[in-house]
């Protein structure tokens, strides 16, 4: 088991691709979290997550298998690729649930394009990875759901788990076409940022007639988000929904005022525009909900 995990690490950094040790049987990284970092070792100048120690060094990777029968994880942003994750409904008494692999068919008979072909992994849970060289010209990023549901893509920021790795006792494999191609130009525009010299610049809200705190806030959100580091961004959105979303519910803001801001926000950020307006559709509904709910008990 650990000498077909290894050699499995092995075959993946021969390929250029930048692995790292998951727990055994499961997908989770096997390094240490920030919170438990010693600051020794590779850490000794800040701490290095899963990112930044995946490697390619086969002195390492042996060192680190030899260890413990580790599942393989690839980090899909130094490794350049792109990732497509065709999932499964999570309810499996849903048959007649459209899964990834059918909704990323009906994109590409929508777009007038064939379904790619290319090397392609079938996960433990029974559904599907594609893999894609990444364009260097640009920098992806994680999505989910973007391109249709149960379709998410895995570039920056991001990792898979390598053919050969188990999970709930369930293998990894190659399945169909083993050749790697390069992404699609239509898949690429779907997934690409705006590019920030062609967006406008975010306008600071000019304060009216409200109350200078619910002005400062709206302010101090959107530069929060227009700052959040690569990683961390949608999650700065969905903060950021949800503190905004208490004003809307009292009044003091329109929802129109604050989706208009923090989309700007989040695509200065490089965030999509379905990502900006997907994750502020869901902050702003659960923080408005909550929020009423909470004066209407008061």
């Amino acid at each position: 088991m650990s000498e077909d995990l290894m050699r499995a690490a092995l075959n993946a950094a021969e390929r250029g691709w930048h692995v790292f040790p998951l727990r055994p049987g499961t997908k989770r990284p096997a390094l240490h979290g920030e919170a438990a970092c010693l600051h020794t070792g590779p850490c000794v100048g800040g701490h290095r997550k899963w990112e930044d120690r995946a490697t390619t060094d086969p002195d390492r990777i042996r060192a680190a298998w030899s260890r413990a029968p580790f599942n393989v994880g690839i980090a899909t942003g130094p490794s350049g690729l792109l990732v497509v994750d065709l999932d499964v409904p999570k309810d499996k008494g849903s048959s007649d649930a459209p899964d990834g692999a059918a909704s990323f068919k009906a994109l590409c008979e929508r777009t007038g394009q064939p379904v790619p072909r290319t090397r392609t992994i079938r996960t433990a849970g029974g559904g599907t990875h594609l893999y894609f060289t990444a364009p260097a010209a640009v920098r992806l990023h994680n999505t989910a759901g973007t391109l249709a549901p149960l379709v998410d893509t895995r570039a920056w920021g991001g990792y898979v788990v390598a053919a050969g790795s188990t999970v709930d006792g369930a293998r990894y494999e190659t399945v169909g076409p083993a050749l790697l191609r390069p992404l699609p130009g239509w898949l690429m525009t779907l997934l690409v940022p705006p590019h920030p010299v062609n967006r406008p610049p975010v306008a600071v809200p000019v304060a009216g007639r409200r109350r200078p705190y619910v002005d400062a806030a709206l302010s101090q959100e959107m530069a929060a988000v227009t700052t959040a580091r690569e990683g961390q961004r949608n999650a700065t959105l969905l903060r950021a929904g949800r503190a905004l979303g208490r004003f809307v519910a009292s009044g003091d803001l329109t929802r129109a005022e604050v989706e208009s801001a923090l989309q700007g926000a989040g695509e200065s950020a490089g965030l999509t525009v379905a990502e900006c307006r997907s994750t502020l559709r869901s902050a702003l509904d659960w923080s408005i909900a909550h929020n009423k709910t909470s004066r209407e008990a008061a």
